[in-house]
């Protein structure tokens, strides 16, 4: 019997082509933020021709880019012109204050691309193929990277923040921000609660960067600097809010109690911490952005993983915590989960 027209889905091997080449598409998204191909666009240039005169490239790579960015929905064609989508429009040109294309320079820097070009090998291993502890290594210059970069895919979850804290904003307020990288979310903190003095720990050539967006904030006289691993430096005092932000998937259950341990015993009475995680659903294939990211982990780190809030739960029960709320912050990926002392 014939199913092409019964309704019967067939089966077919575009899913395989397409994804065997799915590296074309980052490719060429990188290309046109390195070439600068979508602010060109929002500068006028609207043919290939243009296109290419704006960016230095040839016509023909440039009418071949365009139209894959075409087909990916970066671009919207008429004819022969050139269009920004929407998305293009206000995430990829240099001239919008949301930015982003900085952030390829993290995501595709060689250290975490490198375990996937043998994920098989990554797959066998259970964890990174990378020298050590992959990402998690002392002081590893990654995160300067990623402090520089990260700073508009974390924007609308850092605002967030201190609304989740909630209260009088003029009470005094100790905060440590662990793992604090760009030092966003305890500068969106300091911004809001006028009498918070927000402590910033990491590496220090991360915690540079966090001063930086610290001063240009005008928070410095309220932003602590304090060098190390979270996992061994003091940390200088106990506190009302602790951050652990995109830090707990990056290792296993038990190291993360170890340091939930620490951060425990570091709060005031009716202290909270606050983590922020791509926490998938109890399935762990949905929703796919926050399900997905176990497969970062995988490639990046020994033994870091994406927690379902079970998972994460029971980290902090562990703990000695006496409860754990998640609050989804729709529409990011990502998660807040809120731990009470």
């Amino acid at each position: 019997m014939d199913n092409s027209s019964s309704g019967t889905p067939q089966p077919s091997p575009a899913l395989i082509f397409q994804t065997l080449q799915a590296y074309h598409q980052t490719a060429a998204l990188k290309a046109a933020i390195d070439l600068g191909v979508f602010t060109a666009i929002a500068d006028g240039a609207t043919t290939a021709e243009s296109i290419g005169a704006a960016v230095s490239a040839s016509p023909k790579g440039t009418r071949v880019l365009c139209d894959f960015l075409t087909i990916m929905g970066f671009l919207v064609k008429t004819g022969s012109s050139y269009a920004l989508s929407m998305d293009s429009s206000i995430f990829l040109n240099q001239h919008s204050p949301a930015y982003m294309g900085g952030i390829s320079k993290f995501i595709l820097d060689d250290t975490l691309t490198t375990p996937f070009r043998d994920l098989a090998a990554v797959v066998r291993k259970g964890g990174t193929t990378l020298p050590d502890a992959g990402t998690v290594t002392d002081d590893n210059q990654v995160w300067v990277e990623f402090a520089r970069t990260m700073v508009p895919m974390m924007h609308m979850q850092s605002e967030m923040m201190p609304e989740i804290i909630g209260g009088d904003v003029n009470r005094p307020l100790k905060v440590l921000d662990i793992a604090a990288g760009h030092g966003i979310f305890g500068i969106a903190i300091a911004n809001k609660f006028p009498n918070a003095h927000v402590t910033a720990l990491d590496w220090t050539n991360v915690l540079a960067v966090a001063y930086e967006n610290a001063v240009g904030a005008g928070v410095e006289s309220r932003y602590t600097l304090r060098p190390g691993s979270a996992f061994d430096v003091d940390y200088g005092g106990t506190y009302d809010v602790i951050l652990l932000t995109n830090f707990l998937h990056h290792f296993s259950h038990e190291k993360n109690v170890e340091l939930l341990v620490k951060v425990r015993a570091a709060l005031n009475e009716g202290g909270r911490v606050i983590t922020l995680e791509f926490v998938p659903n109890e399935d762990r294939v949905s929703p796919p952005s926050a399900a997905g990211f176990a497969m970062t982990m995988l490639g990046s780190t020994p033994e870091g993983d994406a927690y379902p809030f079970s998972a994460l739960d029971a980290m902090f029960r562990d703990a000695g915590f006496s409860s754990s709320v998640l609050h989804p912050l729709i529409p990011t990926p990502q998660s807040a989960v809120v731990s009470q002392k």
